[in-house]
């Protein structure tokens, strides 16, 4: 298959476009959103020089899945998946944070500890704990949401200090935030799968707060296996996890962190077979269902032709 690295559509009622690192969002009229899944992938903030075949599939579908479950509990852009990699949504005014929670000391919270920090975004982590331990209750370290480069770590005295969000604002988002992640967690673990930690983004519909974005998929969560996790905490194991974090691993093993002057190390076709893989495996786990990919060999034909008949259709 033919990775979708980059996109440059103009579909019909068109009136801009803007490419993230690794959706690319197009505006339709006032109020609709077509957004493109690539297959770029991308770690410590820097996307990599090759896509990852069958990976936007992937993400949009988990997206899709979760988004049409935890509409009772928050209000959602999405409006229709009328392909595979895309999904048709509603403009909302962005809220220019991350939403990061995290149920256990793993990935950039374990870092911090590591390093002697006991606090993240404001949020205590306790004394005693070892790596991808369970914390008592979950934490929630936002994230400024930056238009290029780093997100950063935000308290939320700062947030409200900036005044990004208000205060009662903030007060919605965390109980909102807490909500989809305890969903998460219970579907997680009828799939025999721990929700680590994810994030979340929200926008402004109306003035009411809208869930955007994707939502418990492998790019923005952290998955474990639940099945022999006390074991492996108890002695000390790396846990078996489904989530993007190996990629991580993998590009500091090759000295690579996103820092200023290095370059990714180039992905062979046995990495990215791999990787495929362990998407692949991640959708059909946290699904339940099988991944039936779309391997056409004009991904981009396709999707112009399944965006136009749908625009077509929901014209008014």
């Amino acid at each position: 298959m033919t990775a979708i690295r980059n996109t440059d559509f103009s579909f019909s009622g068109q009136t801009s476009s803007y490419h993230g690192k690794v959706r690319d969002m197009y505006t339709i009229g006032d109020d609709l959103m077509v957004a493109v899944v690539s297959d770029r992938i991308s770690a410590f903030d820097v996307v990599m020089p090759r896509g990852i075949p069958f990976k936007g599939q992937v993400l949009n579908g988990v997206a899709s899945h979760f988004l049409d479950a935890v509409g009772d509990i928050v209000p959602t852009w999405n409006v229709a998946t009328p392909d595979p990699n895309v999904t048709v949504g509603l403009k909302c005014e962005p809220i220019r944070l991350e939403m990061v929670i995290r149920g256990y000391l793993t990935g950039h919270a374990w870092r911090q500890y590591k390093a002697g920090h006991r606090t993240l975004c404001g949020a205590s982590m306790p004394e005693g704990m070892t790596e991808h331990d369970r914390f008592p209750e979950p934490i929630i370290t936002p994230a400024t949401k930056a238009e290029e480069g780093h997100d950063e770590d935000i308290s939320p005295d700062d947030i409200l200090a900036r005044g990004i969000v208000s205060e009662a604002l903030w007060a919605e988002l965390v109980q909102v935030t807490r909500t989809l992640f305890q969903r998460g967690t219970e579907m997680a673990g009828k799939q025999g799968l721990i929700l680590v930690d994810t994030k979340y983004e929200f926008g402004l519909r109306d003035g009411v707060l809208t869930l955007i974005d994707e939502i418990h998929t492998p790019d923005s969560s952290r998955y474990f296996y639940a099945d022999g996790y006390e074991a492996r905490q108890a002695a000390r194991e790396p846990q078996r996890q489904l989530s993007k974090e190996f990629v991580r691993e993998w590009l500091m093993s090759h000295d690579f962190m996103g820092l200023e002057g290095q370059t990714p190390p180039p992905m062979d076709d046995a990495f990215l077979a791999t990787v495929t893989q362990r998407y692949v495996e991640l959708y059909e786990k946290v699904t339940g269902k099988p991944f039936l990919g779309d391997s056409a060999s004009d991904p981009h034909g396709r999707i112009a032709k399944a965006v136009e008949t749908w625009l077509s259709q929901h014209k008014g």
